[in-house]
């Protein structure tokens, strides 16, 4: 049996090792995603500004738990991914036995039913990482996460899911074997930030249409 951790896979890997398809455009669940309409209210829009103000004067000199403490862990304290159904979780690992590969490893952020612990999740935040370090593939690793979990709960709906590394943020939806990935988004950009909301609410909606 061959292992390897999240960390160490390439999305070359998934695919090849896995048969999974990235699709460069024209795949309508991000196309969707993309167009992801929510309202945001006025004191929201005054948080965002300053979120996005406070990581362009020290996104350059962040490390990885900073960008988190300051930056990210408020912006998703103001989507408010609570709910009576689902929370988010840190730092959990993960393993599944896929063909030849027992892949494993710790997710930095995701969202799941469970109070205790994890059973199905539904959304990743994965990386944290500064923009001086680029010593993986985050794409890779976040794919590792996800296929793990579709393994795990036999899951048939599609996953949601964003990897970040300072400012830019990627966002990743996978259906079955197939999965597309978003151009950057800024976080210290105007237009940028507005939009990172809109998309994080939108997957808090997507989430919410399995308990109705």
């Amino acid at each position: 049996m061959k292992k390897r951790d999240f960390k160490d896979w390439q999305y070359e890997q998934i695919n090849d090792e896995f048969g999974y398809i990235r699709h460069y455009e024209n795949f309508e669940l991000l196309e969707t995603w993309l167009k992801a309409e929510n309202s945001i209210n006025e004191a929201e829009k005054k948080e965002l500004a300053y979120l996005s103000k406070h990581l362009f004067r020290n996104v350059e000199g962040w490390n990885e738990d900073e960008l988190k403490f300051f930056f990210l862990s408020p912006l998703i304290r103001l989507v408010d991914f609570h709910s009576e159904h689902y929370k988010p979780f840190t730092q959990r690992k993960f393993s599944a036995i896929i063909g030849d590969w027992e892949v494993s490893g710790i997710a930095d952020f995701f969202i799941s039913t469970g109070v205790q612990n994890p059973k199905q999740p539904y959304f990743f935040i994965h990386e944290y990482k500064s923009e001086k370090r680029k010593d993986n593939d985050p794409l890779g690793q976040l794919l590792a996460e996800m296929i793990v979990v579709q393994q795990n709960n036999d899951i048939k709906f599609p996953i949601y899911g964003c990897y970040v590394i300072g400012r830019f943020h990627f966002f990743v939806v996978m259906n079955q074997k197939e999965y597309s990935v978003s151009d950057a988004f800024s976080a210290t950009a105007e237009d940028d930030i507005l939009q990172i909301f809109k998309m994080f609410r939108f997957v808090k909606r997507e989430i919410d249409k399995h308990f109705e």
